[in-house]
């Protein structure tokens, strides 16, 4: 019986995905490719793997970490130097004599680099930074990510990562498919690793660390694995968002990047993968298409709307995030997964209220 119902959730996972793409073609054919739809969906996306990466840490692990975004930059960084092509290395290096790597590879092959590179880096500061617990792991993450921003616009570093100015010319993508495909594919790895063995002793450890050593669990062991594999995806994902952007700077990969992420962790519900992807996209929706009427001035005839102005669409968005985090202090998701029966459940509630309706209305 477990097998079938295995079986069946597979088949209608990926019935589901299936539609899902389809869905996405479709939309790509008959909306234009600047349709604010797309920037939603692009950047949902990315953001939502970041999000998952970030909660196999910080949800599933219990380690506190404020990191993410130099792990990003990381990422971004890497896949952007590997992949500009030579012809362009002259202009995008055009301070430091047209830079020193002299090669390039396959976008897909940058793309695992950029989450190799982020691990390598996770795993050297790991090591003494995993001792720390709580607010102090918190601080020492957050001044790794702060000193690696500065790091990488060192001008002596400029013949590698172009000093502090702007990384181009890279191969990026048009097409909503491809981060979709990508940020899946992440999240199904997570989902899987989550699942695992090694998903129980992570949960174990977020849950009483002496009762999980006990077990016979190696704490420092699993804690630097969840640590680096949480940052390989954030790489990816930073490399991803570097496609997007279709140019890299340092500056631009600040503390308020990962306090985004954070915040759309908290939202969806720590331990709920599905709860970060879900509110990944009302994130970036909200903050970027719904709320943007905000910002512009309007007249109703002469009349001037009061406080229709620029600026004004970050302060109804603060509201609306403090009122969802006070009335869902467990996040939308809790630490609950989408799946058929949550489905079910809403079609039988639904079922169940307009029945009553209309009872109510025959009465």
């Amino acid at each position: 019986m477990d097998k079938l119902q295995k079986r069946k959730k597979l088949i209608i996972t990926a019935a589901a995905l299936a539609a899902l793409f389809i869905i996405l073609w479709v939309l790509e054919q008959i909306l234009p490719a600047n349709a604010m739809l797309f920037v939603v969906l692009k950047k949902g996306a990315i953001y939502a793997l970041v999000a998952v990466s970030m909660n196999l840490l910080n949800g599933f692990t219990g380690l506190f970490s404020l990191g993410q975004a130099g792990f990003m930059l990381i990422g971004a960084y890497t896949y952007a130097i590997f992949t500009i092509p030579l012809e362009y290395h002259d202009s995008v290096y055009q301070y430091f004599n047209g830079g020193i790597i002299k090669f390039t590879v396959p976008v897909f092959a940058a793309l695992i680099m950029a989450g190799a590179a982020a691990a390598i880096f996770a795993y050297l500061i790991g090591l003494p930074v995993l001792r720390l617990k709580s607010d102090y792991l918190a601080i020492a993450t957050l001044g790794f990510a702060e000193i690696i921003r500065a790091f990488f616009q060192w001008d002596a570093l400029g013949p590698v990562t172009n000093g502090s100015n702007l990384l181009r010319q890279y191969p990026s993508f048009t097409s909503v498919l491809f981060p979709f495909a990508v940020a899946g594919v992440c999240i199904l790895l997570i989902v899987l690793l989550i699942n695992s063995s090694y998903g129980r002793a992570f949960k174990a450890i977020r849950d009483d660390e002496i009762a999980a050593e006990a077990m016979g669990i190696n704490l420092a062991k699993h804690k630097q694995l969840s640590f680096t594999i949480s940052s390989f995806f954030a790489g990816v994902g930073g490399a991803l968002l570097a496609m997007y952007q279709t140019t890299v700077q340092a500056n631009a990969f600040k503390s308020a990047m990962t306090y985004e992420i954070l915040l759309i962790v908290v939202i969806g519900g720590l331990g709920s993968v599905s709860g970060s992807v879900l509110s990944s996209f009302l994130f970036i929706a909200a903050s970027e298409w719904w709320l943007r009427f905000l910002d512009a001035d309007t007249y109703i005839g002469a009349f001037k709307v009061p406080l229709l102005a620029s600026g004004f669409r970050k302060v109804v968005f603060s509201v609306i995030i403090m009122i969802v985090v006070l009335f869902y202090r467990n996040g939308i998701m809790g630490d609950k997964e989408l799946s058929a029966e949550t489905f079910g459940g809403i079609r039988r509630f639904l079922r169940k209220r307009l029945g009553r309706r209309k009872e109510e209305v025959t009465k």
